[in-house]
């Protein structure tokens, strides 16, 4: 039995529904933008760390909280691509993403330390960094498993029992079976023609 050239790589990789993807990951985008205006209010007016931005700036800070948070949405909008691209080119892609997310994520959370911020601030920095890298990896590995399908189409001849209906699937012996039980299935030929012969 011979198998077609270039089968294997007609059915390596499933089909990706971009109707799905997509739209999860510009609700992931809204989710770490929420995630990184929510961390920084938290730390300037909750725990009264002046991340950011001075302390005499408010709760908000200035123009570079609107900054973080627009930096969080196209942080989550690159990795749906990145998450787009794994998925139609590469075998086992949500691993692939996952390591490229978490490494990613570290990068972030260790940048604030190479500042010369208060150890306050960096901490603080880091741990809303490392949130909005947590929302982005875990929301975008749940779409990216919901958004992929089989591919169809691959040659191979179908299984003649799939698909069937529940009654003819338990039919199988013919006519004089009935599907209704198992009892019904192993009843004999009917007798009732036999009976009035005699």
């Amino acid at each position: 039995m011979t198998v077609p050239i270039g089968h294997d790589n007609q059915s390596s990789h499933p089909r990706v529904d971009a109707t799905q993807l997509w739209p999860g990951g510009i609700a992931t985008a809204v989710v770490a933008g929420l995630v990184a205006l929510v961390g920084v209010l938290a730390c300037r007016w909750l725990l009264n760390v002046p991340i950011l931005a001075p302390q005499r700036d408010g709760a908000y800070g200035d123009a570079h909280t609107t900054g973080a948070v627009f930096a969080a949405v196209g942080a989550a909008l690159v990795a749906t691509a990145l998450l787009h691209l794994l998925l139609i080119s590469t075998p086992r892609p949500l691993i692939f993403f996952g390591w490229i997310v978490s490494l990613a994520t570290i990068v972030a959370v260790l940048f604030p330390f190479s500042t010369a911020a208060p150890v306050s601030q960096k901490i603080a920095t880091g741990a809303v960094s490392l949130v909005i890298g947590i929302a982005i990896g875990t929301l975008l590995g749940g779409v990216g498993g919901r958004s992929t399908r089989p591919r169809t189409g691959s040659g191979r001849r179908p299984d003649p029992s799939a698909g069937y209906p529940a009654e003819r699937a338990a039919n199988t012996r013919g006519w004089p079976y009935s599907a209704g039980s198992d009892e019904d299935a192993t009843r004999p030929y009917p007798q009732q023609g036999r009976d009035e012969a005699r």
